[in-house]
């Protein structure tokens, strides 16, 4: 289902709590709410439509990715940049990394463990963010 986009930064700004099995809907609800919003949005993370669970979805090109209870392992070669936010008006300056590797669980709530680089990590790290009720 479509969901409205969440511009409050009260609910945006808290942490986001582990996902369970039974949120395996908000993951449907993520591709269908970014699909509708693909001319604008790369990435989204639950709490951008009001679900403050540990659930994102990434557009990888082809195809989105969504990843339950994701953890960032590691990262390295850091770098400065500037991204928007379909929940904030505006551009702001952050730093990101250029390698990083995550830890998450797929629709079927098997594990995996994923290196990605450039624009993807990029995105990724934008929606751990919010995970971390860091706004961007």
């Amino acid at each position: 289902m479509i969901k409205p986009i969440v511009t409050d930064v009260f609910f945006l700004g808290q942490k986001s709590e582990q996902a369970a099995k039974q949120d395996l809907p908000v993951g449907q609800d993520l591709q269908d709410t970014l699909q509708a919003n693909r001319e604008r949005c790369v990435g989204m993370a639950a709490n951008m439509i009001g679900v403050k669970k540990r659930i994102i979805i990434v557009n990888m090109g082809l195809m989105n990715l969504v990843m339950f209870n994701p953890v960032l392992i590691r990262k390295d070669t850091p770098y400065e940049t500037e991204e928007g936010c379909l929940s904030l008006p505006g551009v702001r300056k952050t730093t990101r990394y250029r390698n990083i590797e995550v830890e998450y669980l797929d629709s079927s709530w098997k594990k995996h463990r994923q290196k990605y680089s450039g624009w993807t990590a990029q995105i990724i790290q934008h929606e751990l963010d919010h995970l971390e009720g860091r706004i961007i």
